[in-house]
């Protein structure tokens, strides 16, 4: 299957100047209340007369939507009262992160000090960029005392507290703790990270950090090496009201000198109703298992390869229960960031989806209950019983062998 990229947003307003606004702008950005029912829970802030959807996490790192021009403004934070507030309170002491892969501005705006790491909104980003997302920001706010990092993306919330929260454990923080405080500086609701996915990408970033003693000295990151695995199947357990949901697989593709990683179509088809003698071969039981290698990618020597059992819950709940499954002929290797998105058609329909890392994968399977997938709506829970599950099954690859065994 040839590879497709998905398309990026275009980027706007990039060169476009900071021009006094509208009288009409002007006048419905001075009107906050559409600002107010845009930003729901999120905190905001009252500096100067002007009421911004902006929170201080920590005295150093701010997190805020998107600074807006134009029409745009008129229920975002407008540009021109960000950067005033900015100026009023940190004048030459801050810096902007901007996360947004579909908007942009002219970094003049802020004397250039702003610095893009953009990835897609309500998704990851690659480990490589959060690595430099935090030595940057931990660069900065060392250069000065009275420096402050100003972190947003669209809406300020889930790119940006994906990224923040990411920051906070390079400071020291457990994972937990970094989503908690977030969720409690930056909403009302005290939810702030929703997305299961983003939050699962910051455990992620918890385990790749060591800290060396002594005071004031940054994590070493331990990056994990890239790791490919063979997806096998994909079964969905306890589904209702659908006798098939579609499927679309797809991979980060790393491009030179581009910060950013567009996912890439790597598999696509669908999962259909299972009945009672039609699994066959194609659900195979035993698997050898997944080796640790060691930092310079020898295998230990005493470790043997292992057959593992896979978990398949097996013929009572296959039976007893409506379950989809879609068996892939030929394994797809997947590598690094990996995307399953579920769909009630092939075109259209999302229902839900998840993210994860390959290098994270420890055994056969990765199992997502409703709690674990991103953006489950209406659509998404008609579908699901009460012990509704997806399972991906993988086995494994880059390995002296590969291949599967039933017994």
């Amino acid at each position: 299957m040839g590879l497709k990229f998905s398309k990026a947003g275009p980027v706007k307003g990039a060169n476009s100047p900071l021009a006094l606004p509208h009288p009409v702008f002007s006048y419905l950005s001075a009107s906050s209340w559409i600002r107010n029912l845009v930003s729901k829970k999120r905190r905001r802030i009252i500096v100067g007369g002007y009421d911004l959807d902006m929170s201080y996490i920590t005295d150093r790192v701010l997190a805020m939507s998107f600074p807006a021009e134009h029409m745009r403004a008129v229920y975002r934070n407008p540009l021109w009262q960000v950067k005033s507030v900015l100026e009023m309170r940190h004048q030459g002491h801050y810096k902007v992160y901007n996360l947004c892969i579909e908007e942009d501005y002219d970094p003049s705006h802020f004397h250039g000090r702003v610095e893009r790491f953009p990835f897609e909104d309500n998704h990851v980003p690659h480990f490589e960029m959060m690595k430099k997302f935090c030595e940057s920001v931990h660069s900065w706010l060392s250069n000065d005392p009275k420096n402050i990092a100003v972190v947003h993306c669209m809406a300020g919330k889930g790119r940006t507290g994906l990224m923040v929260c990411a920051y906070l454990v390079y400071t020291g923080m457990s994972a937990e703790e970094a989503l908690q405080l977030y969720a409690q500086k930056r909403t009302t609701n005290n939810e702030g990270v929703s997305i299961p996915s983003q939050r699962r990408y910051v455990g992620y970033w918890e385990k790749m950090l060591s800290f060396p003693k002594g005071i004031g000295i940054p994590p070493d990151v331990n990056l994990p090496q890239p790791c490919s695995r063979e997806l096998r199947r994909i079964r969905l357990y306890d589904t209702v009201n659908t006798n098939a949901v579609f499927f679309v697989v797809s991979e980060l593709q790393e491009i030179p000198n581009q910060m950013y990683q567009p996912p890439v179509e790597v598999a696509k088809s669908c999962c259909r109703e299972i009945k009672k003698g039609s699994e066959g071969s194609c659900s195979p039981r035993y698997f050898l298992s997944y080796v640790e290698r060691d930092k310079e990618g020898a295998a230990p020597k005493s470790e043997e390869l292992r057959f593992v059992v896979q978990m398949d819950t097996e013929s009572p709940v296959l039976y007893q229960k409506n379950c989809l499954d879609y068996c892939f002929k030929k394994p797809v290797e997947v590598k690094g960031d990996v995307r399953v998105i579920f769909y009630q058609k092939m075109i259209g329909g999302r229902l839900f989806y998840a993210c994860f890392n390959t290098a994270f994968i420890k055994n056969g399977l990765l199992q997502f209950k409703i709690k674990d997938l991103d953006k489950v709506g209406s659509a998404g829970r008609s579908i699901c019983g009460p012990a509704f599950c997806v399972e991906l099954l993988f086995g494994p690859a880059n390995r002296s062998f590969s291949g599967s065994f039933v017994i």
